[in-house]
């Protein structure tokens, strides 16, 4: 099967057709205040409604009262929830959806940083996320840096682990072939690499970048 691709910060109903008719295997909707990318509650339902079912709905979030999320995951019947702050274990107890953990990955550390997790196994038994997104860090922001970060490290884990990580961080149309055939991750994220504004997708990037995904190795 070849690598999931999830199109993250879709703001709009057509975006999301687009997507899913590039092939999108997943699609992020965002629901941290101070994103570019942020959606209502209305416009999602709306979005929601025109997904496929075998395309999954993930529901980003980020510090957000656990109240909160429980209830858009209930009106949105989400199949994931995406942590990409600063929750900690706790946060990822207890959900019916899959859980998706956001570690941001600073330029100057190895991964090795990681062995906290000591794998999938010990994750899920932990109660932790179903899987780890791998994305890139920068000082005061939660995502959408536009930045990558060192792949061969991320290449070095385990494959057990590969198999549940989602490799995020200034993937484009042009270097998302390499960073595939390097990590080899479960699935790859992007938002800010198929736009041509912050939450407007350009539709030709999101084709070329799926297809060359898709096709890398």
């Amino acid at each position: 099967m070849s690598i999931r691709v999830k199109i993250c910060g879709i703001t709009s109903v057509a975006d999301a057709r687009y997507a899913v008719q590039a092939g999108a295997d997943l699609i992020g909707l965002n629901f941290y205040p101070q994103s570019p990318r942020t959606v209502s509650e209305t416009t999602a339902q709306e979005i929601r409604a025109v997904l496929p079912d075998h395309v999954w709905c993930v529901g980003v979030f980020v510090n957000a009262a656990r109240t909160r999320i429980a209830a858009l995951v209930e009106s949105l019947d989400l199949d994931a929830i995406q942590f990409h702050g600063d929750e900690d274990a706790t946060a990822l107890e207890g959900w019916s959806a899959q859980t998706i953990q956001a570690v941001r990955v600073q330029q100057d550390e190895s991964l090795s940083g990681l062995s906290a997790f000591s794998g999938l196994a010990e994750l899920v038994a932990r109660s932790q996320a179903d899987y780890v997104l791998l994305d890139t860090y920068r000082p005061g922001r939660y995502g959408g840096t536009g930045k990558t970060f060192a792949w061969e490290e991320a290449a070095s884990l385990p494959i057990p682990f590969l198999a549940r990580t989602i490799l995020a961080g200034g993937l484009t149309p042009e270097n998302v072939a390499e960073a595939v055939r390097t990590v080899r991750p479960w699935a790859i994220d992007v938002a800010s690499g198929v736009e041509f504004a912050p939450g407007r997708k350009d539709v030709e990037k999101l084709h070329t970048f799926i297809h060359n995904a898709k096709t890398a190795g």
